[in-house]
């Protein structure tokens, strides 16, 4: 699955000024590790925002829609459209969002071989 590059190239961009990250090919897209943990990523056109079950309501009432990966929604995670993130405050208040996410739990530890 395909996603929209000029739009993870801003995602990148705000997230080098907020802290160290890596990239992670999944879902068919592109996830954006922080923290060792998914911040959020890129599904087609659109951000995908991890919120929390706590958080959930609140992003669906700012514009986000529930994340579907096939017939399952994915509790916690939401997806922002694009077209929503035009402007760069509302995509820096997302990426701040994930961010401070991502980092409210410790790091996972290694995965022994």
């Amino acid at each position: 699955m395909a996603y929209d590059e000029q739009l993870a190239d801003r995602v990148r961009a705000a997230l080098a000024e907020r802290t160290d990250f890596d990239e992670k090919k999944m879902f068919g897209g592109l996830a954006f590790m922080v923290n060792t943990h998914m911040a959020c990523g890129m599904m087609r056109d659109g951000l995908m925002v991890r919120v929390g079950k706590e958080g959930y309501d609140a992003a669906l009432s700012r514009g986000a829609q529930p994340l579907q990966m096939g017939e399952r929604t994915m509790g916690g995670m939401v997806l922002v459209p694009g077209s929503d993130l035009a402007p760069e405050e509302p995509l820096t208040s997302w990426i701040d969002h994930a961010v401070a996410f991502a980092r409210a739990d410790p790091p996972k530890q290694p995965k022994k071989k």
